[in-house]
């Protein structure tokens, strides 16, 4: 399905966008409660085939059949890694010691990491004061959310804080790559890349973590079918469709909005309380983005048919 030629309707696209922040956002705490008796790969290799599972089937439905050539399947392949297998794979084991307030905070940091890349390898946009000071705020806000604790060593806590914003890089470059699926239909490289993502998970799920050995307890297996059906069937289509109307830059803005959601979550479910300078950390970063990705007043049209 070719895309719509005519210009989103911004209310029904801001709407998307903070549905998309709510599913997103609550998947943090899905994910800390399912690694308590899951191993982080087998997770995650659930997820995503439950997922693909359950968009082919929507598929079939509808009518929509998945692409059959080599090159869309390559893109599949490459999205899924980007947008899935790495980054999904990094939160799950991040989050076995990792709260999960703070771990959205961290992996809030993504559109940063669009700028970097959009000015190093896309080279797409041009080096400006403000997108410089915002890159400056926002990894100050990394280095304030880390806190002192960089400054012990590398412990155990460290590395998955470091895995937290190595897979808001990765969500990034797969929101760069996502703008190449405008021809198809918002559910096709949602299933493709899930289907993709299952096919180099679950192997590696089977030699590592041997799944057949588990015990897993109702709560894990409750949060998996939440976070597979939830937070990443229905948030896959939403995502490949705001690629396209909102654009890569425009889309990520979830990272920062699903913030105060995953926070909250945690705080209801989990009974966290992240510490002041995570906070103002989170607010560095916020504005860092802002000034990074907040288009000027007579660029903002052209900004969302992007």
């Amino acid at each position: 399905m070719n895309s719509d030629p005519r210009p989103p309707n911004l209310v029904r696209e801001i709407a998307l966008l903070l549905l998309l922040a709510t599913l997103w956002g609550a998947s943090y705490t899905f994910i800390r409660i399912g690694v308590a008796t899951i191993p982080p790969i087998t997770l995650i290799a659930a997820r995503t085939a439950i997922a693909g599972m359950v968009l082919w089937a929507v598929m079939r439905w509808r009518g929509v059949r998945l692409p059959i050539d080599a090159g869309n399947w390559r893109r599949f392949l490459f999205q899924a890694c980007l947008n899935s297998v790495f980054p999904w794979t990094l939160l799950a084991f991040g989050e076995r010691t990792l709260e999960a307030g703070l771990a959205t905070i961290l992996n809030s940091t993504s559109p940063i990491f669009i700028v970097l890349l959009s000015l190093g390898i896309a080279q797409r946009e041009a080096v400006t004061l403000r997108k410089l000071v915002g890159i400056l705020a926002g990894m100050a806000g990394i280095c304030l959310i880390v806190g002192v604790q960089a400054l012990v060593g590398f412990g155990q806590q460290l590395m998955a804080q470091f895995l937290m914003v190595l897979a808001a890089a990765c969500y990034a470059g797969a929101a760069i790559f996502g703008r190449g699926f405008k021809d198809l239909d918002p559910i096709a490289p949602a299933a493709g890349s899930l289907i993709c993502g299952a096919a180099i998970l679950i192997p590696a799920s089977l030699v590592m973590e041997r799944p057949w050995t588990l015990a897993p307890s109702t709560n894990s297996v409750l949060a998996l079918v939440a976070l597979a059906v939830f937070c990443t069937a229905i948030a896959f289509v939403i995502y490949f469709r705001l690629i396209r109307t909102l654009g890569s830059v425009g889309t990520t803005a979830q990272a920062y909005l699903r913030v105060p959601i995953g926070v909250a979550v945690g705080v209801v479910l989990l009974d966290e309380r992240p510490s002041a300078t995570a906070w103002i950390g989170l607010a560095c970063v916020v504005a860092g983005v802002g000034a990074m990705a907040i288009p000027a007043r007579k660029g903002i049209d052209a900004t969302l048919r992007a």
